[in-house]
Parts: structure tokens; sequence; C-alpha cells
């Protein structure tokens, strides 16, 4: 399974591109909880609304091996915010032990639980 279509459809569903005002992230640690679980097969529906949570169980077979491939995450560092009609989607650049560095995206928030969580790669 390729990892940039790791819930790429929810991802991309409510992505537009709009100037954002924010200098930092707040969602690192919730991307990162959401990545562990991932890695030992879960999908943590504590922060994923139901369209996210279907998704990433329809995913979660495939994906908890491609994400544990890729080692323990070494550093997650925020890249930017855009804003969207929907709420704010944050990148993130995770650098995993294995040596490669993926793009997360996550976002989308109500009631504390995301609508977006993917990879660009």
């Amino acid at each position: 399974m390729r990892i940039g279509a790791i819930l790429a459809g929810v991802a991309s569903a409510g992505l537009l591109a709009f100037p954002a005002m924010a200098e930092e992230g707040r969602y690192a640690p919730q991307l990162t909880r959401i990545l562990e679980e991932a890695v030992n097969g879960s999908c943590l529906a504590a922060l994923m609304a139901p369209s996210l949570l279907d998704a990433c169980n329809g995913q979660i077979a495939g994906m908890a091996p491609a994400l544990a491939s890729l080692g323990a995450i070494e550093t997650i560092t925020f890249v930017s915010v855009q804003e969207t009609p929907d709420g704010p989607v944050e990148t993130y650049s995770v650098k995993y032990a294995g040596g490669q560095t993926l793009n997360w995206v996550i976002g989308q928030e109500r009631e504390g639980k995301f609508s977006t969580v993917g990879t660009a790669g």
C-alpha cells in the first residue's frame, strides 16, 4: 500500500488554500497519538470524526504495517496552516527512524475530533 494514499480522500476533501494567520501548530500531540495508534493497528475513535474513522478503519490493515516499516517517529515539526471553510488544517513534517520524512496534515477539528488526517508524501 502506498503511504501517500493513507486517508488521502478525507484529507483532500476540504483543503482550499487561504492565507493563514497562525504561526505555530496546535495539533502535533493529536497527530502523534493518531500515528502511534495506527502503527499498532488501531484507529483512534476519540480523535476522529465519523467519516475519518470510517476511512481509517477501511485502510488500517494495510496502513499499520506500512507505517511500522518507517520506524518510530523521531521528530514532528510544524510547517504551515491552511484555513479552509471547515476550519484550519495544519501540515507537519514527520521524520521517522528509518530515515524517511513525510508531510502529514491534520485539521478541521470539531468538538475534539478531526475530519482531516493524511499525508501528501
